[in-house]
């Protein structure tokens, strides 16, 4: 019930603040599983794909989100709730595969669900190569993915900002995938295939320069760069 009201409050006071131009919410199927898999550049992308796409969207979040203590705390949980966020500890290993999880059973309670392939905001604006979790969560729950193009979100809350500024925003849902095609989940090269196939799809909407690695800050130390290799490399 708090989801749908907030829709209804927000989503219009949102068109209006962003100068919002929607294309293509036909794409997104209004019941039934579904992964909406968008390019990243701001901290507001989740809430204008969740304000904007034709149903509701369930994304996760930084556990932080909805635990600080006091007043702040209270209206930052409120809010992320409000907007379909799921709290989730963010690393990789085990936290990573949580968040996976996480994922997972929402596509399999008939939700509509929002990742980033990409991992993380792009700092230069150059969409990068998708983490193969996308097709493992597609290919597992047997669920079409809808590729979404996000357009000017960096000049609304650019990196690092902490302020909303009133700017042109676009968005564009995509034609649905359907990735099956690519072979099972446990495959390492299905879920490569289908990955870029779907990063091609956005790739083609959002008109990005494409980069050619991964985008990820450097890794701390030893234990982090092995645990990216097993994980972040095949499933994230």
């Amino acid at each position: 019930m708090l989801k749908q009201a907030s829709r209804l409050i927000l989503s219009p006071l949102a068109r209006g603040l962003f100068r919002a131009k929607i294309v293509g919410r036909k794409n997104v199927p209004r019941e039934g599983a579904v992964i909406l898999a968008s390019n990243h550049l701001s901290f507001i992308d989740s809430v204008v794909i969740t304000l904007f796409a034709p149903r509701s969207v369930s994304f996760l979040a930084k556990e932080s989100y909805f635990t600080t203590p006091g007043f702040t705390g209270t209206i930052s949980r409120l809010f992320f709730t409000s907007i379909g966020a799921i709290p989730v500890s963010r690393g990789v290993g085990q936290a990573a595969q949580d968040a996976l999880d996480s994922g997972l059973s929402l596509l399999q309670d008939g939700e509509a669900f929002a990742v980033y392939p990409e991992g993380t905001r792009s700092r230069d604006g150059k969409l990068y190569r998708g983490k193969t979790g996308v097709a493992w969560l597609a290919l597992n729950a047997g669920v079409p993915v809808v590729p979404v193009a996000l357009k000017g979100t960096d000049k609304v809350q650019p990196i690092g900002s902490n302020k909303i500024r009133p700017a042109k925003v676009s968005i564009e849902f995509g034609t649905p995938l359907d990735l099956s095609r690519h072979g099972k989940a446990d495959s390492g090269r299905a879920r490569r295939h289908a990955t870029d196939e779907v990063m091609e799809a956005i790739a083609a909407m959002s008109g990005q320069e494409r980069a050619d690695g991964y985008n990820e800050p450097p890794a701390k130390n030893l234990v982090e760069r092995v645990r990216r290799g097993v994980f972040g490399r095949n499933r994230l």
